[in-house]
């Protein structure tokens, strides 16, 4: 049994090994071999204490994520997320790997955004918005710097300490950075990402100019939602896994519209493997729901056990 701890995975983990990681889970969640199974979301005593577990198979990986949000953490001097993924051996259903992968989540997260960005955000994107100043939103920054000639970074988030350390952050990385309000922010980006735990809409669609490329990445619960569903008419719709995005991401709020085919939806896997377009024209607003799938889990961990054994 191979088991690497938080804080070797977090040493081992980069932006570049969680892109290949998640690029091949997001291909092979559009692979008809792969099976992904419904999100259990779960909740404790303390109904604020959350955890989910997200499972799935694809080739050769079988196993699951458990992801948890304990509110009080930080008084602790801990984090909120946490986050542990399980192999099984692919032979036996014996137990394969155990990966505490709580920092790994974060880069996991925001690399799906990017391969999407990479095939959705116009090339010469200059200007991103990120709604939140949670743990996601600085990964969710870097992670897009990488893959677009990203200047400036208007933060939309509520004034707090949070909010100031992550606009120094992203500062300290050579890119512009400051606090805007929404509208502001919205209207001046090429690529607007939102992480938040919100429950409605956190802009008005109206304010979404062409060529904008929107990734809700928030909403990965019933009843959680980000983007004004106003948008989705207007623009081209593309997810991780549809299913689970009706049911827990952003479309979930569209899940008749897209069920009727009055709006459809592409798995991100059909672009990165040219069954499908991704953007077409420079005018075009194109809108990724990062819901989070188990074979992203899988891969990194894949990734990571074979980062261990390089190092070794």
């Amino acid at each position: 049994m191979i088991y690497i701890s938080e804080e070797e995975s977090a040493a081992l983990v980069t932006h570049e090994l969680a892109f290949e990681a998640a690029r091949e889970a997001l291909v092979a969640a559009a692979s008809p071999q792969s099976r992904i199974f419904p999100a259990v979301l779960g909740r404790t005593r303390e109904p604020t204490n959350t955890f989910s577990i997200k499972s799935g198979s694809a080739d050769h990986l079988t196993g699951v994520k458990i992801g948890s949000f304990w509110t009080g953490n930080p008084a602790r001097g801990l984090p909120r997320h946490n986050s542990t993924i399980v192999l099984l051996d692919p032979h036996t259903g014996q137990l394969g790997a155990v990966i505490e992968a709580g920092k790994v989540n974060a880069y996991r997260t925001a690399a799906a955004d990017a391969v999407a960005a990479d095939l959705l955000a116009r090339k010469q994107a200059k200007v991103l918005a990120i709604f939140g100043a949670g743990n996601q939103a600085g990964f969710e920054v870097m992670a897009l710097a990488r893959i677009r000639p990203i200047e400036t970074v208007l933060v939309v988030a509520r004034p707090s300490s949070r909010r100031d350390a992550l606009v120094n952050q992203i500062g300290e990385k050579g890119l512009e950075a400051r606090a805007a309000l929404a509208e502001e922010a919205v209207r001046a980006a090429d690529i607007v990402v939102t992480a938040t735990p919100s429950r409605e809409p956190l802009f008005d669609a109206a304010w979404v100019g062409p060529g904008t490329h929107v990734v809700g990445m928030g909403s990965d619960a019933p009843g959680k939602r980000e983007l004004p569903s106003e948008l989705f008419p207007r623009a081209r719709l593309f997810c991780d896994l549809i299913s689970q995005s009706v049911q827990i991401g952003e479309f979930q709020h569209v899940r008749d519209e897209i069920d009727a085919s009055v709006l459809s939806v592409t798995a991100i896997g059909d672009v990165i493997e040219k069954r499908a377009p991704g953007r077409r024209f420079d005018s075009e607003i194109t809108v990724f729901d990062s819901s989070g799938i188990s074979l992203q889990d899988l891969y990194m961990a894949e990734a990571l056990i074979r980062a261990k054994s390089s190092h070794h």
